[in-house]
């Protein structure tokens, strides 16, 4: 160092000249470690504020709107059935309601969606947290820190799928799949205006050559049983499903709901979610950390789907079209699909630069593009349909045994959004309009998630405590307060004043730890409080490695000297164990899942806080008690 001019540890790139005092920083070193920690506390500080148990009430139309009278309402029917309300406030898009105790906020609901959805479900009533962050702190986007299930709970969804609706489905689809191979060979059939009866598909012929021509024909449909039976007095074919083939397509729906449910639930933001299925028709999905549970109660008991059609010819055989209203005028279109939203690949909302409206931009995927392409190449300036169909949740109460039972479904509404010419061959990029603002995203969202291959409607929504239990968290906790404590009575006696610097630096990396997750909105689970103790033992680590370089250099240098050399040596060490963890940090959050990811994101910022603090605040500490000072002697 004394070879070079210099004798100052290369701080930021800045070394001291010769003519400074030893071991001292500038004033814009020591400003800038000021303002790192102040804004470390101020981010850090909404996790001092816990949230109060809450109703989320949010309008499901954009007719609707959430104002001071409906919460008034609230608060009134609450009141009438002693449940106490602690507070209650509106915000840009919903109203809050906040009760005492989780017991009281499940009774709460259930009163606030009888009396808001008596004439129809107009309301989303969610439960929810509301916040105790002061504004100013909001007003600076600090926010706590999420907390995974097994710390704090969450929220709670039990789903229903509609298996019935999907098996129809798919019934209907081998029937259409077969009129189009009969009608292509010729074969004559007696026209119907149903083919489908329940699970059977029943096709009537007018003499039994046709028949035995068509089961020749027909052999592509291993999967449903065939038998010869009367059809409306003709001879006819039976096609009804084998039982093998109803528990695949059943685990098939199941498999790509989930996938669909996680991909919405990963457009809300949420953070360690869980989504599994339960039995044979049904899914558990538990959220924890939910800012908005009103919103991922609208999307996930949401079922938006798009099926694109040619309008029909005037000469279109009545039972290959269907009739729908578009901008007051009947609309006949094919009952036959192009594409659906099964085929979007990627979906994004945006406006129309020509007139500023809603407008969704359509990816399809190769065989949706391919045959977009072929319906269109060959009715250019025929008019095409695009129709939107929403499932939306519907609630019955009945009286079963004397009890008030509610009976949850759903209701499927189709309109038309857009009937328009075709200008040319389309292929794999298009957009449509016709939706308002809301619809549009929503539906981008949809498409973009992955289409249901069922429906779903949620038959139960409740909060759930910490799966760890409240004894085992408490023993994380406790587990984490007494190490913490410990180190910081050990080095206080063990290393004195250099000890009381390294406290400090220890309880400044903690609440860095606890800023910088709050602002990545990391969720905190239990593999995360062990990543913090391990953070903790790197961060005493690193300043024992720097007090024991100090106390060696003593022996040969002069106090001034020996803490200056006792930092810039133990520098490298400590930086060769904190990059080594760090990578691992890294390939764990990479390539692991779950609580693996949990104690991955913790210890990789916990690496980052703590050589932050080891190096720059326990230095300015030394400095601003020693530095610049003739000193004969350093009890270390």
């Amino acid at each position: 160092m004394a070879e070079s001019g210099f004798d100052g540890p290369p701080l930021l790139g800045v070394r001291r000249r010769n003519s400074a005092p030893p071991n001292t920083f500038r004033p814009w070193q020591y400003l800038l470690i000021v303002f790192v920690l102040v804004l470390g506390a101020i981010y850090a500080a909404p996790n001092l504020f816990q949230p109060d148990p809450a109703l989320q009430i949010k309008p499901r139309g954009e007719d609707i709107a959430v104002n001071q009278a409906v919460l008034d309402r609230v608060r009134a029917a609450l009141a009438a059935q002693d449940v106490p309300v602690t507070g209650a406030e509106l915000d840009e898009a919903s109203g809050w309601v906040r009760v005492d105790t989780d017991e009281n906020q499940l009774k709460a609901q259930q009163i606030a969606n009888d009396l808001l959805n008596a004439e129809g479900q107009k309301f989303i009533v969610a439960l929810n947290r509301a916040s105790n962050t002061p504004q100013w702190l909001r007003d600076m986007g600090a926010k706590p820190m999420s907390l995974g299930l097994d710390l704090s709970g969450g929220v709670h969804f039990l789903l229903q799928v509609r298996m019935d609706d999907y098996i129809d489905s798919v019934v209907r689809s081998t029937a259409q799949g077969i009129q189009d191979q009969l009608r292509q060979a010729r074969v004559a059939y007696v026209p119907r205006r149903e083919w489908v009866d329940g699970r059977d598909i029943r096709i009537a012929f007018n003499n039994e050559a046709s028949r035995d021509q068509a089961r020749e024909l027909l052999t592509d449909f291993a999967d449903y049983q065939i038998r010869e039976e009367q059809v409306d007095d003709n001879p006819g074919l039976i096609y009804r499903l084998t039982n093998e083939r109803i528990q695949a397509l059943e685990d098939r729906a199941i498999t790509q709901n989930l996938v669909s449910l996680r991909n919405r639930v990963n457009e809300l933001g949420v953070s360690e979610p869980q989504v599994q299925r339960l039995g044979r028709s049904r899914i558990v999905v538990d959220l924890p950390g939910i800012q908005d549970s009103a919103r991922a109660k609208e999307i996930l008991n949401k079922f938006a789907n798009l099926e694109f059609r040619l309008a029909a010819l005037p000469n279109t055989p009545r039972f290959q079209r269907e009739t729908y209203p578009y901008e007051g005028v009947p609309q006949d279109i094919l009952r036959r699909n192009i594409v659906t939203g099964n085929n979007v690949q990627d979906a994004q909302q945006g406006y129309d630069p020509e007139t500023s409206q809603p407008q969704v931009s359509i990816e399809l995927d190769s065989d949706g593009g391919n045959r977009m392409h072929d319906a269109t190449k060959d009715n250019v300036g025929r008019a095409m349909a695009i129709l939107f169909i929403e499932q939306e949740p519907v609630v019955r109460k009945v009286v079963q045994d004397g009890e008030v039972v509610e009976i949850h479904s759903s209701e499927e509404k189709r309109r038309l959004i857009s009937v328009a010419n075709i200008q040319s061959a389309l292929g794999f990029q298009f957009r449509i309009t016709g939706l308002s603002l809301k619809e549009a995203q929503d539906l981008a969202l949809l498409l973009r998630a992955g289409a249901l291959a069922a429906p779903m409607y949620i038959v139960e929504e409740r909060t759930v405590g910490a799966s760890l239990g409240d004894e085992n968290i408490t023993r994380g906790w406790q587990s984490v307060g007494i190490g913490f404590a410990l180190v910081l009575v050990f080095m206080l006696f063990y290393y004195r004043l250099f000890g009381l610097a390294a406290n400090i630096a220890l309880t400044a990396n903690l609440m860095l730890l606890v800023a910088i997750m709050s602002v990545l909105g990391a969720t905190l689970t239990l593999p995360g409080i062990a990543g913090i103790v391990l953070t903790v033992g790197m961060a005493v680590d690193a300043n024992v490695l720097i007090f024991s370089r100090i106390r060696e250099e003593l022996r040969d240098r002069p106090p001034q000297q020996a803490i200056q050399a006792g930092f810039d040596r133990a520098l490298l060490t400590i930086t060769d164990a904190n990059v080594t963890t760090f990578f691992v940090a890294i390939i764990l959050l990479s390539i692991g899942s779950g609580p693996v990811r949990g104690f991955a994101v913790t210890l990789a910022v916990g690496i980052v806080t703590s050589m932050f603090t080891a190096v720059m605040v326990t230095r300015a500490m030394i400095n601003l008690v020693y530095g610049g000072r003739k000193l004969e002697s350093i009890k270390v």
